[in-house]
């Protein structure tokens, strides 16, 4: 049986002399394998929809394993990124925390949407650090790490300042700070930006500019956090802190 769906493909491995099995992600359906046949030869009509990061309609087969790609038509070509090194190496990143946490065929239309409106976000020229951060900060429930930011994890106090507790999973105010000696200091900026992105949507962010020691601070707090709680190894994460060092 035909389908048709929305997606982006997160990873392409190649299959022998000619083929392809891409890893797509679709509202519709969730994350599915398809094999590519002949999408490897260059006069190919696969061969431009069947690359990292395209985002377009798919008409495919669903199999028990591997599904067959037939047909694929670009919704936005993402130039932007593409073109861009440190752009890019943050959508390879998002696409990549999505594959390692999402099952094949289990439909998730608001991560999708998430993750869509992100890269679009990214294309746009919006801030891709800041984008990343607030993707960062929803993938922990889904990573099933969820963090407490918005009241002390220890006494429940609202009221700042804060540190960071990688062990405990979210804010310690100061009278509780001893409680996890190697807890994370913030800035009242900091603890502020990482409540307002655990509720912010993708449609609500502007133009944000945030001073880089404060960006660099929230990412420090949730690297750190993602290491050491969710047991992902991935390569993009790498690729991407070589960016950050050149700049």
């Amino acid at each position: 049986m035909m389908e048709k769906a929305e997606g982006i493909i997160l990873r392409v491995v190649d299959y022998g002399e000619t083929n392809k099995i891409i890893t797509i992600y679709t509202k519709e359906f969730g994350k599915l394998g398809l094999m590519a046949r002949g999408a490897k030869k260059p006069k190919s009509r696969l061969a431009s929809a069947t690359q990292h990061l395209f985002y377009g309609q798919f008409l495919f087969s669903k199999g028990k394993n591997l599904g067959t790609l037939y047909q694929a038509e670009t919704l936005d070509p993402l130039r932007q990124i593409k073109n861009d090194i440190f752009k890019l190496a943050h959508a390879s990143y998002l696409v990549e925390i999505v594959d390692k946490l999402t099952e094949e065929q289990r439909p998730y239309p608001s991560l999708y949407h998430l993750l869509i409106k992100t890269l679009l976000a990214i294309e746009k020229g919006l801030n891709e650090e800041v984008l990343t951060a607030i993707f960062n900060v929803k993938m922990l429930s889904i990573a099933g790490i969820d963090a407490t930011m918005d009241r002390c994890i220890h006494c429940g106090n609202t009221i700042g300042p804060f540190s960071f507790s990688i062990s405990g999973g979210g804010y310690l105010c100061h009278d509780c700070q001893m409680v996890d000696e190697y807890a994370i200091p913030m800035t009242p900026a900091t603890s502020r930006l990482l409540h307002l992105f655990k509720k912010i949507t993708i449609d609500q962010v502007g133009s944000i500019n945030l001073k880089q020691t404060t960006i660099d601070q929230i990412n420090l707090i949730l690297n750190t956090y993602f290491d050491q709680n969710s047991g992902l190894n991935l390569k993009s994460k790498k690729f991407l802190d070589q960016m950050h060092h050149l700049k």
